[in-house]
């Protein structure tokens, strides 16, 4: 007993010692880019090679991680336009929302016009949007990460004429390939400027047969047009064709060959900026290096306690034989690598739910999940599936098939954990109604995202055995439809090759008869859960009887909070007085 008394009160010495010594700040603790880079940030950012692909699909991912941003969808139509048209640009902050009561995001933006608009293309393509345009009817896709930059480059000032979100509709709207996506944003950016509500970008820009990272960053508030200098600085590396890659809020272009543009793209000043700025001397003899010049974010898994786990840990999960150490310095990782194994759709699903777990920086390790292992608790560590998500996008793009047939974004809404992989494909025409709609601050059953909140919350409370049922509901619909896409697929090439509009019409109520019964299915999973774990018991409905044991918190936890009042007891009531 009292062996056992003083190695509890030791353990609790050490968890009172994790609550109440000194902590560095968020800055100490993560070194993070010299920008504005957020404690909030999270998008992960995973890319697949076509050859690094089970079926020959590339695929990349995006967490939109906000908490409190717009997470409303909608898809935008094909257009023809005139000569003499004109396409209005407008500043689309990826942050700002509106009460529901004043209306929709993607109506009300338009009071944020800043006067500028550009000479319209004769023809625009149709395509799927969040808070970014992800895919459109070319099969090409965009996943997005914040990486930061400067400070000094930041450029907030109105002669920064397009921001992100502006950057990745246009892309959509004009594109027929990566390669020219990339080269639109890039040129469109260094024309009228770039940054106003952004600042250091990347995005992983992939159609059927080549996956880039594009990093875009402002050049600083002095920049105007009329000064004939590039509005914008940018780079873009391809992503080996049989290799995979991962962006962490992290810049991951290294050193670059500009005279292989097989591989390699950038804009004028890609390197004259950072000598005519002092981020990099010619003369020292060492190679240009973009990351180093424009975003250097020093620091390891181990050095910032998990802050900066991600990198390692993708690079773990993907290629354990190349055996990296968490104690390698972000900077210092490949910039892409080739997989031990070829990833299937549902191996990418499965990465972006990943929590470290059986880790170092798993965030149930010890006693930091609580009595039902709840990962969202503990929040030292920076995780590629984070609680704080508005919705988690996969695009999928697949040569074989006609663009519309073949690209596909895969949506879940909420924390990857506890929603689920939905459909949308290319060439669908419509989405549905409860995406467009919903608010973090008004609960609305009408709109889907709640069906998977109304979830979340409700395994929050017993975690380590809510979690369960989710993953037998997500086993259920998410394999199903993806065990169906081939046949799918074929019944809509058959079409196509007939009819496109026919092709459309079906792919169309498919993505929409799919995503109802998913919603369907979260709002009743949802009732089953507070019924089932009502009052942190086990509410058995088949036998009707209340199962108290199977969510007793376990005996670790009781003493371990028996042990932590003994050490918090006054000095008085110790001594006995």
């Amino acid at each position: 007993m009292k062996k056992k008394a003083i190695s509890g009160i030791a353990a609790a010495a050490a968890i009172l010692w994790l609550l109440t010594a000194p902590r560095p700040s968020a800055k100490e603790a993560l070194p993070l880019p010299p920008s504005s880079v957020t404690e909030a940030e999270g998008c992960t950012v995973i890319m697949v090679g076509k050859e690094a692909s089970s079926d020959g699909s590339t695929m990349a991912t995006h967490t939109a991680d906000c908490g409190s941003c717009d997470w409303t969808w909608r898809h935008v139509p094909a257009a023809n336009h005139k000569p003499s048209e004109k396409r209005k640009i407008y500043h689309i902050s990826q942050y700002k929302t509106w009460s529901p009561s004043e209306g929709l995001k993607w109506d009300l933006y338009k009071k944020s016009f800043g006067g500028l608009e550009i000479p319209e293309v004769p023809h625009t393509y149709a395509y799927h949007h969040g808070m970014f345009g992800y895919i459109n009817e070319n099969q090409v896709a965009i996943g997005e990460s914040t990486i930061g930059t400067r400070r000094k480059m930041v450029n907030s000032t109105p002669s920064a004429g397009l921001d992100l979100t502006m950057l990745t509709l246009l892309a959509m709207e004009r594109s027929r390939t990566a390669r020219e996506a990339i080269r639109i944003m890039g040129s469109l950016a260094e024309k009228y400027g770039y940054g106003f509500h952004d600042d250091g970008e990347m995005l992983a820009v992939h159609d059927p047969n080549e996956i880039w990272v594009f990093e875009i960053m402002p050049v600083g508030a002095l920049w105007v047009p009329q000064s004939g200098k590039p509005g914008a600085v940018w780079c873009a590396q391809r992503v080996p064709d049989d290799h995979v890659c991962v962006c962490p809020n992290e810049s991951r272009i290294g050193e670059i060959d500009l005279n292989d543009p097989d591989y390699f793209m950038a804009s004028s000043n890609a390197v004259t900026y950072a000598v005519e700025n002092g981020y990099y001397d010619p003369k020292a003899g060492k190679p240009f290096n973009w990351k180093r010049a424009y975003s250097p974010a020093e620091g390891s898994a181990v050095s910032s306690k998990g802050r900066r786990a991600r990198m390692w840990r993708f690079f773990d999960i993907v290629a354990p034989s190349r055996n990296f150490s968490p104690e390698t310095p972000n900077m210092d990782f490949p910039f892409s690598v080739k997989p031990d194994g070829k990833l299937s759709l549902q191996d990418v699903m499965a990465l972006t739910r990943d929590k470290c777990e059986g880790t170092d920086f798993d965030p149930v390790k010890g006693i930091r999940g609580g009595p039902f292992k709840n990962p969202n608790y503990y929040k030292g560590t920076r995780l590629i599936s984070v609680a704080n998500v508005e919705y988690t996008t996969l695009t999928q793009c697949r040569g074989w098939l006609p663009a519309p047939v073949g690209g596909i974004v895969w949506l879940s809404f909420g924390p990857q954990d506890t929603s689920c992989y939905m459909p949308f494909y290319a060439g669908a025409t419509d989405m549905p109604k409860s995406f467009s709609v919903g608010d973090h601050f008004v609960f609305n059953r009408d709109s889907a995202r709640w069906a998977f909140d109304y979830v979340d919350f409700h395994v929050q409370a017993a975690y380590s055995l809510a979690i369960n049922d989710v993953k037998e509901a997500q086993a259920r619909h998410e394999s199903d439809v993806v065990s169906r896409i081939p046949e799918i697929d074929g019944q809509a090439q058959a079409l196509y090759a007939k009819k496109p509009a026919d092709a459309a019409k079906f792919l169309t109520g498919f993505c929409l008869n799919n995503a109802q019964n998913v919603v369907d299915a979260w709002w009743k999973l949802g009732d089953s859960l507070l019924v089932k774990y009502n009052h942190l018991a086990f509410y058995n409905s088949e036998k009707r009887a209340v199962e108290r044991g199977k969510t007793a918190p376990p005996p670790w936890w009781q003493k371990a909070v028996e042990a932590y009042d003994i050490l918090m007891e006054p000095e008085s009531k110790k001594r006995g007085e």
